[in-house]
């Protein structure tokens, strides 16, 4: 195997010496020129008669020629620039002549200069003229081959083959853009004009690069509502959280996702979006866990005090015996010992807010009722010979005695609430009988 500086050398010296055998060919000598005949050389009188003959047969019959010597000079007006060239190359190919003078020029007048164009337009009108029976022919195949692919997209076998409206109105958009394809490519065929269906598919194609560059976060979203048709992640009122938004799906069109947030607002995130995040739905599984931290004074009972908060979740109404409750201790910080509880509830049936909420407030009073302090993390600080003020002190009436703490109340029984997000199920149903969307039941999901 070469190493790669020799690689790099042969690489090199094999370009140089193509460069050299290209810079050879392009200084290559010219063929000699023909040489010029002495002996039965054309009278000058003939190469004149014959170039006037051409010129005037051409239409130029302004340009004189003179000969002298086999040399011919043009001289005259001509409309535009390139004639000249055109009659200069002519008066080379006479037999006999040994090389053209031209003193032709340009004409500066505008009507001089107008007739060739006029000339030209009036010209392709009478093609086009002529033309225009094949042209009408070749209209009608097209019309014809355009009804029947509308025809053929309004088909309802589309709507059975699809998974859903979205993606069967894709199917439609592609067989009708196919037939019409297919109808100009006959027409064109049929006018004998087919050399313009490359021209045309270029200049599309073009003109679809510069749009798909300008509408790139468009075609991005399109993209992203298709797959997310055809693979649901989720179902209208799903309960979900994406990119830190939480509602209930109301519906998936062809460019965003809208949820119905739990604040009762209309959250719009691109397809896009939803299609690249981290997707959470809780509707989807109906269990669902909660769980919450408490402190505990780290001098009292450990495994007692677990216990106690750990059989205070089993013995709540709305909490599942399977996945049992569990209780552990988390971490042992300065402001004490903390407590990690978590249980299992079915969501469909008791609110998640409410629930953890009172199992926070029963596993405390459960706690305090046992005599476990619950640290206060407020600190205080003390300052050394300092004396404490009474509370009411200064105000002339003597002194007071500070407010005693009001009793704690005995917390209440645990009760069965039910789901807080279901209140927004009928406002999603009612958004959804006026629109339609891309969410289709039958359709598969991750």
């Amino acid at each position: 195997m070469l190493r790669w500086p020799n690689s790099f050398a042969i690489l090199l010296v094999a370009c140089l010496a193509a460069g050299g055998v290209a810079h050879a060919q392009e200084e290559a000598p010219e063929a000699p020129a023909a040489p010029i005949a002495v002996a039965d050389v054309r009278a000058d009188e003939e190469i004149a008669a014959r170039l006037d003959a051409i010129l005037a047969a051409l239409g130029h019959d302004d340009i004189a020629v003179g000969v002298e010597a086999g040399v011919v000079t043009l001289s005259g007006e001509v409309a535009e620039e390139a004639e000249i060239a055109d009659l200069t190359a002519i008066g080379e190919r006479v037999d006999g002549v040994v090389a053209v003078r031209s003193e032709i020029a340009a004409t500066q007048e505008i009507a001089e200069q107008l007739n060739p164009a006029l000339d030209r337009f009036t010209t392709r009108l009478r093609q086009a003229a002529g033309r225009l029976p094949l042209l009408l022919v070749a209209l009608a195949i097209f019309a014809l081959i355009l009804g029947l692919g509308l025809l053929v997209a309004r088909a309802r076998f589309w709507d059975r083959l699809a998974p859903n409206a979205f993606i069967a109105g894709l199917y439609r958009q592609g067989v009708r853009v196919a037939i019409g394809i297919a109808g100009l490519v006959v027409a064109l065929d049929v006018a004998g004009a087919a050399a313009l269906l490359g021209t045309i598919l270029g200049a599309a194609g073009l003109v679809g690069l510069a749009l798909g560059f300008a509408v790139r976060d468009t075609v991005e979203n399109f993209v992203a509502s298709i797959m997310l048709s055809l693979r649901q992640p989720f179902q209208p009122n799903d309960l979900v959280e994406i990119e830190g938004d939480t509602g209930r799906v109301i519906r998936l069109t062809s460019r965003a996702t809208i949820l119905l947030s739990l604040d009762g607002n209309h959250i719009r995130i691109p397809n896009a979006v939803v299609f690249k995040s981290r997707i959470v739905n809780f509707t989807r599984n109906a269990e669902r866990r909660f769980s919450f931290d408490i402190g505990i004074d780290p001098d009292a009972d450990l495994e007692a005090t677990r216990l106690l908060a750990q059989d205070t979740l089993a013995g709540l109404p709305f909490v599942l015996a399977e996945p049992a409750p569990l209780v552990w201790i988390e971490d042992v910080t300065e402001a004490g010992a903390i407590l990690r509880s978590s249980a299992w509830i079915d969501q469909a049936a008791t609110g998640f807010a409410t629930a953890r909420g009172d199992a926070i407030r029963l596993v405390k009073g459960a706690i305090e009722a046992a005599g476990v302090a619950i640290p206060d993390t407020t600190y205080r600080i003390r300052l050394e010979g300092a004396s404490m003020p009474i509370a009411g002190a200064g105000r002339g009436d003597g002194p007071r005695l500070a407010p005693t703490r009001p009793a704690r109340p005995v917390p209440g029984p645990a009760a069965i609430h039910q789901s807080e997000e279901k209140a927004l199920i009928p406002l999603v149903q009612a958004e959804r009988e006026a629109t339609d969307d891309l969410l289709h039941k039958d359709a598969p999901r991750e």
